[in-house]
């Protein structure tokens, strides 16, 4: 069987690599297959050893490959949230076809203006996502293509990513043999894979729990307008569990899978195992409330980091809540512990596909399914992005840059397009003024642009 009609999600996280191989055809979305494998080669979601990280994507790889019995030969490889900047970005170009018809080249060549238009500091744009176009100053168009014009512009939010890590997950994805034909950043994938039309559209919080470290991501107008990181994961928990118990890494993360809890309420001082402390003969008695006392203090750590983030930028009272996915999100007494954080609307979010009811295949389900359903328009975006060519040959007419004017140039630094959203964990002094600011404008753009 070959990968015709087959997308495939690889989620390339620090404790696991995680593969999803779907089937798409004639709008609808099944799961075929799963892989994983130890993730290998990463610290704190970012390739710190490519070869490693290539061996531990094979190994997921040809399990998954085995199951559906495919041979894979490209996927749909995520991006993770470290470090990326959102900056607000317009272009303008003329037609110049004959009968003014806006084609797909055109909707390129605006989106490429755009791109253009940003000065980048070893980074790479990973994603453009319109708010709009505008055809001969009518604006609020969604999907110019078609249209009749002699000028289209757009204008949407850009999110850049650090070209070293960009860079690295293309050479271990190539390493392991295979093509990436998207890059997606997790929070763009997991919005629409978890929250309703709804939630995306008034405003809610993903926190995405994953082994190395912990993102929050804001989601409002359909778009993700704030991203914060905390680089603290699953990995410090049991690190936490193996200092305090003094016991290995390996029987650290054993027994936090076998008997572990976020909220001590939940967990019992009557029930008991034993661990092989270093140093002693005889293995030592641990209760569970103890040991969920232990993993509670890194969690409080976590979310209380996030939460004065939220709350600095004005998103900690979104109507949409709390949403929060990840493998660490299955931890037992995870959602009671979040919801001391944040209030009573939380929800913890999970496949509800048969064979992946576990938030640990969250990301690579998201990735899957948010390639299976984008349209023509942000597929020809995509392309951009990716540096791909149109399959069609560019007219000798084709449209060509507007330059745009200092008239023009003084409007736009007025909307403040030249922001920047997405925080870096450890702010400077000052920023989240001008960063609540900048989201609260964000946040304005609803039905303005719809």
């Amino acid at each position: 069987m070959t990968q015709d009609g087959v997308i495939v999600g690889l989620d390339i996280g620090t404790t696991m690599v995680k593969v999803v191989v779907a089937q798409s055809e004639n709008g609808r979305f099944n799961v075929i297959a799963t892989g994983s494998a130890p993730g290998a080669g990463l610290r704190r979601g970012v390739i710190i050893d490519i070869n490693q990280t290539a061996q531990a994507i094979r190994q997921a790889i040809s399990q998954a490959s085995s199951k559906a019995n495919i041979e894979i030969n490209e996927v749909v490889v995520g991006l993770p949230a470290n470090h990326v900047d959102i900056q607000k970005a317009s272009g303008l170009v003329s037609i110049e076809n004959q009968n003014k018809q806006i084609t797909n080249q055109d909707v390129v060549n605006v989106t490429q203006q755009a791109l253009d238009t940003l000065a980048l500091q070893e980074q790479t744009a990973v994603e453009f996502l319109p708010n709009q176009f505008i055809v001969d100053g009518f604006d609020g168009i969604k999907d110019p293509t078609d249209m009749i014009g002699v000028r289209l512009e757009v204008q949407g939010l850009v999110y850049l990513a650090p070209s070293k890590v960009v860079d690295s997950i293309k050479t271990a994805v190539a390493k392991a043999g295979l093509t990436t034909k998207s890059l997606i950043l997790a929070p763009i994938a997991l919005a629409p894979a978890f929250l309703n039309d709804a939630e995306q559209d008034f405003g809610a919080v993903l926190i995405d729990l994953a082994g190395g470290q912990s993102t929050a991501s804001v989601v409002h107008d359909h778009k993700v307008k704030y991203m914060t990181v905390d680089y603290e994961g699953g990995i410090q928990v049991t690190k936490d569990i193996s200092t305090v118990l003094s016991i290995s890494v390996a029987d650290a993360e054993s027994i936090k899978k076998k008997y572990g809890s976020a909220d001590p309420f939940q967990a019992s001082a009557q029930q008991q195992f034993y661990v092989n402390a270093v140093g002693l003969t005889e293995k030592k008695p641990v209760d569970e409330q103890y040991l969920a006392e232990i993993m509670a203090a890194r969690y409080d750590q976590i979310f209380d980091r996030l939460g004065q983030q939220l709350t600095a930028i004005g998103a900690d009272e979104l109507p949409g809540g709390v949403l929060i996915t990840g493998g660490n999100a299955a931890t037992p007494g995870l959602l009671a512990k979040a919801q001391e954080h944040f209030g009573a609307n939380v929800q913890v979010a999970q496949p509800t596909q048969i064979g992946l009811r576990h938030p640990s295949f969250a990301r690579a389900l998201a990735y899957a399914s948010y390639q299976a359903f984008q349209g023509d328009l942000s597929l020809q975006i995509k392309a951009v992005l990716m540096g791909e060519q149109l399959s069609e040959e560019p007219s000798q007419n084709a449209s060509t840059y507007h330059q745009v004017d200092q008239g023009e140039a003084d409007m736009i630094e007025a909307e403040g397009d030249d922001g920047v959203y997405a925080d870096k964990s450890q702010p400077k002094a000052g920023l989240f003024s001008r960063t609540k600011t900048m989201l609260t404008s964000l946040f304005a753009e609803t039905d303005d642009n719809e």
